[in-house]
């Protein structure tokens, strides 16, 4: 195992979760991409690539169970640079059927680029609010989905939705008034540069 690589993957997810609990306790979690969360999930996405250009997927046998755990945070977090994300997802599917990380984290990966594309989710994972305040999410055959969870160890889709929204009243989290100026002003070049058109990413409860 590389403790060094360990350690510096702990370091990075440390400056990601400072960052959020600082945004939340000043009450600017919600709303809009915070400048300052912006810029630690791009500086952490550029260092992750940097690790598996060198390393491959850090996975547990070379960072342990933990560090492949900051590893996929880091990359669940790294909306700013779509195709880093989108590599860092190939790299992690990889892992995961090697048994060098856990299929649910590929499941969450997987979700979060099908949101950031505004396409339907696989395994419902990343929630927001629609234009009714109604938290929830986009997902292909919801008749299938927990079956789909199972596989990849994820709880059923109500439970799951329940802890987010039970999370998300205590963090003070409140959907926004202007649904339509909400999506436009966030991050407006990310759905472009996936392929589509005018995207507008809605602030999410980052996981």
């Amino acid at each position: 195992m590389n403790d060094q690589l360990a350690a510096q993957l702990e370091r990075l997810k440390q400056r990601d979760l400072e960052t959020r609990a600082r945004l939340q306790a000043n009450d600017r979690l919600y709303g809009n991409y915070h400048q300052a969360m912006q810029t630690v999930h791009v500086e952490n996405a550029r260092a992750l690539d940097n690790i598996t250009q060198q390393h491959g997927w850090p996975g547990i046998s070379l960072v342990g169970l933990a560090g492949g755990q900051a590893a996929w945070l880091i990359a669940q977090h790294s909306i700013s640079t779509p195709e880093l994300q989108r590599n860092f997802l190939g790299l992690l599917t990889v892992a995961a059927q090697q048994g060098e990380a856990p299929m649910k984290q590929v499941a969450m990966l997987t979700d979060r680029i099908c949101f950031n594309e505004n396409r339907p989710q696989v395994y419902g994972t990343v929630f927001d609010w629609d234009e009714n305040g109604v938290l929830g999410c986009n997902v292909q055959d919801p008749e299938t989905v927990d079956e789909r969870r199972k596989i990849v160890g994820l709880p059923p889709y109500q439970e799951a939705l329940r802890e987010n929204i039970a999370a998300i009243e205590n963090e003070g989290g409140k959907p926004s008034q202007d649904f339509t100026g909400h999506q436009q002003a966030f991050l407006p070049g990310l759905r472009a540069s996936a392929g589509n058109s005018g995207l507008a990413l809605r602030p999410t409860r980052f996981k």
